[in-house]
């Protein structure tokens, strides 16, 4: 949100530099993220004077150049070349001497000294578009000479407008500042209570003077819907441009002026926060306003040309042929605006249910300054204010006259908030004591009312308009901003209560895995639970999604991640080691949540240098980290091949028939959409299913072994499409006791071997606590496995 510095100043009166005023809202929770220069024209005219063309002749060297002299005054005389068409002698002219910065458009050049086809030129004679008065470069500018004196700053002849915008990062509770007045009723508070010089004038409504009467309806057809309405006719408008000063402010603030009576309601908006709307009277059919819903289906053509079909919730305001003119609070309607030919205007201010805008905005996908505002909630009160403010300033602007009373439907008073504060939960919140006249003070500024002073406590007022102040502790945490974070001392030493977590503890779990990836040079990541999906099979989608790019819950948190890779390789940090700890979500024959942990891993696996030139990651690699990661578990866990779009090629980890884990090599597909260009493997782990089916007794704790490990190894010839795992999963069903350990060392295909076979070298770890194995044992167990691998594979010997 942009805050103009001299808009600011037109509700406090304050002698602080734009710095320090940052400084301090950023200390009340409204953080300014930058401040910006503004000029109505760029550059201030500075370097440009007034001067008179003496003499003007044909260019010796250029058919479309001339040679003047100019008197810029004090007696000096310049030589320009000038290039206009319609440049002569005896003119008042603008000149820019040398040293003068121009800005055309958004460039920018100094005039200096120079020879031009052989003539000396020391200055320019200026278009409107070079000094940015306006875009018009027909010629130069010829002035009055009556009333432009030479030799003086042409500055002097132009109000100018230079201005510092504040750049606030406004959080979507702060209702009550989003507006010029609602941040200067915001910083008043502050430094009232920190005694320092501040005069704010509370804004109050004005005092309107009525001609004749008006024959315009108001009908209100829902007043949950629209619980205050206040609508103006105003004849005999001018639609025209807005005047200079009016242009200036909005410009300060990023907004392009259309017309005065445009221009007064968007000033009233960021002005007071409140929004209006300005329709042609003549095209109210009926003479009747009626505010209500349509059927669902119907259609109504917005202010942008876009025809949208109606859900039937917007709250819509209508004519009196009940012809829809405006989806309320959100855009107006394409047939109903404000033209030139406009004579007379039907003036709204209102207060709508927010969470009716709300929907209204996000069904259709419009984001507009005044649902910003409505669907986090107006202050009810300043209805009236914010109208007849708009009504005196379109009476002085457009020459506007108050045709009738206002015509205004407010039922029900919106009742402010009550809330019971208590000294001794501000100290224990706070951490420190503030002085129960100092809380009372800070409330006064913050235009909180004290109802009633009871024991260790003060029953209070919240004023509507503070929409996010409705409990005991956010009354706190208005009183510390306004106190100061930094006046809460940090304490010097922190006690806490270890706590042991018991073995069923899930958090254990993650943060045991968290803290085993990590070591192992994995660097964690938080993605959004909400994005967008092509297949919404199966997805969860919002009722009221924030964007078209948030619509869904998250079905894969390999999206993410891939996300992450593609931003990190982008940036030539190639070598990915990341993991995430987070939900997934689905949809199927009711809704599911489930919680992962997730491993992308791509590029180098180690650093480049001499002695590993190239270690790229693979699916062992991948693997080998999810083996040590499950191990933890204490599970019997089988392998079965995967069928998943995800993956080119992919393994699914199960335990006693569910599934834990699933990992393999993103397809091509995922990584094209990434725009990643290597290759990327996953994994994801279910954590609901690990901790349920991991072991209570997974730790042991044994003597270490008194005698000496054997080594025998295998290699093994087989059919293709035996795996490892099958000849791992046999020999562990071995019933030697002696055997302790299996490992695969080396796998062989290609060139010696018969068609369609494949060597696997297995290694075999042999062991017992009572004696140093003997030959006679070590063959009787080789040469059990032998027979088992020849009888369930076919396997031969491979010498």
């Amino acid at each position: 949100m942009k805050i103009s510095n001299n808009w600011l100043k037109d509700y406090i009166k304050i002698d602080l530099k734009s710095d320090k005023i940052g400084e301090y809202l950023t200390d009340i929770g409204l953080e300014v993220e930058g401040i910006d220069k503004f000029e109505s024209v760029k550059g201030s005219l500075e370097g440009i004077v007034v001067g008179k063309i003496l003499t003007c002749e044909q260019h010796p060297n250029a058919d479309k150049l001339k040679v003047t002299t100019v008197d810029i005054g004090k007696g000096k005389i310049l030589n320009i070349v000038c290039g206009a068409p319609n440049v002569a002698a005896g003119q008042t002219v603008p000149v820019a001497v040398v040293g003068t910065i121009i800005h055309k458009g958004s460039d920018s050049f100094p005039i200096k000294e120079a020879k031009i086809r052989g003539e000396v030129s020391q200055g320019m004679i200026c278009a409107e578009d070079e000094m940015g008065l306006s875009e018009d470069h027909g010629g130069i500018m010829i002035l009055d000479e009556t009333k432009f004196e030479v030799g003086r700053n042409f500055v002097e002849y132009f109000e100018l407008t230079n201005d510092e915008v504040f750049e606030i990062g406004l959080t979507p509770n702060r209702t009550d500042a989003m507006s010029h007045y609602g941040v200067a009723r915001d910083l008043n508070a502050f430094l009232v209570s920190n005694q320092m010089k501040s005069e704010f004038e509370k804004a109050v409504s004005k005092t309107l003077n009525i001609e004749g009467n008006t024959d315009f309806q108001l009908e209100i057809e829902d007043s949950e819907l629209c619980p205050r309405y206040i609508g103006a006719v105003i004849e005999n408008v001018k639609v025209e441009d807005s005047p200079a000063w009016l242009k200036n402010r909005l410009k300060a603030i990023g907004l392009s002026p259309i017309n005065n009576i445009v221009d007064i309601t968007n000033y009233i908006l960021h002005g007071f926060g409140q929004p209006l709307h300005a329709f042609d009277a003549d095209k109210i059919s009926g003479k009747k306003v009626k505010v209500g819903v349509n059927p669902a289906g119907s259609k109504f053509t917005t202010l942008d040309g876009v025809e949208r079909t109606l859900n039937g919730s917007e709250i819509m305001i209508k004519n009196g042929e009940n012809q829809a003119m405006c989806i309320a609070g959100v855009f107006g309607g394409q047939n109903s605006g404000i033209s030139e030919h406009t004579k007379t205007i039907f003036l709204e201010s209102a207060y709508f249910n927010p969470i009716a805008v709300r929907k209204a905005a996000k069904s259709h996908g419009l984001n507009t300054d005044a649902s910003f505002r409505f669907e986090r909630g107006v202050d009810p009160n300043s209805t009236r204010t914010a109208i007849t403010h708009a009504i005196s300033m379109i009476e002085e602007i457009a020459g506007g006259k108050l045709a009738g009373q206002l015509l205004e439907h407010y039922p029900k008073k919106l009742e402010d908030f009550y809330v019971i504060l208590r000294f001794s939960k501000v100290e224990q919140i706070l951490g420190t004591k503030i002085h129960k006249e100092k809380i009372k003070e800070i409330l006064k500024s913050l235009e909180i009312q004290v109802l009633n002073e009871i024991q260790n406590g003060l029953e209070l007022s919240v004023p509507a308009y503070r929409a996010d102040v409705t409990r005991e502790i956010d009354v706190i945490e208005e009183i510390l901003r306004i106190y100061g974070y930094n006046k809460i001392d940090s304490p010097q030493k922190f006690s806490f209560s270890p706590v042991k977590l018991s073995f069923d503890d899930q958090d254990a779990l993650e943060n045991s895995w968290g803290r085993t990836l990590q070591s192992n040079g994995f660097n964690e990541v938080m993605n959004n639970s909400l994005t967008s999906v092509k297949d919404e099979t199966n997805a969860v989608k919002l009722l009221n999604p924030l964007s078209g790019d948030l619509a869904f819950m998250r079905k894969s948190l390999l999206e993410g991640l891939l996300q992450n890779a593609d931003y990190n390789i982008k940036r030539k940090n190639q070598d990915i080691k990341f993991f995430e700890l987070g939900k997934i979500y689905h949809k199927k024959e009711k809704y599911e949540e489930k919680k992962q942990l997730a491993i992308l891993v791509s590029g180098r696996n180690v650093a480049e240098n001499w002695l590993q030139p190239k270690s790229a990651t693979d699916f062992y690699m991948l693997k080998s980290f999810v083996k040590v990661l499950l191990e933890k578990l204490n599970l019997k866990i089988e392998e079965k091949y995967l069928v998943d779009a995800r993956f080119s090629d992919a393994l699914e980890l199960v335990a006693e028939d569910k599934t834990i884990g699933r990992l393999g090599k993103v397809s091509p597909e995922l990584l094209k959409d990434a725009d990643i260009d290597q290759d990327c493997f996953y994994a994801e782990i279910e954590l609901e299913n690990c901790q349920e089916l991991r072991s209570k007794d997974n730790l042991k704790f044994v003597e270490i072994p008194k005698f000496n490990k054997i080594r025998r190894d295998l290699a093994l010839l087989v059919d293709k499409n035996v795996t490892y795992a099958e000849l791992f999963h046999s020999a562990k069903k071995n019933p030697s006791k002696y055997l302790k350990n299996i490992n695969l060392f080396d796998v062989y295909e290609g060139k010696n071997l018969p068609e369609g076979k494949k060597s696997y070298a297995l290694s075999f770890e042999l062991l017992t606590e009572e004696k140093t194995l003997e030959e006679k044992d070590i063959t009787e167990v080789m040469n059990s496995l032998i027979k088992t691998f020849q009888k369930e594979f076919s396997a031969e010997l491979r010498s």
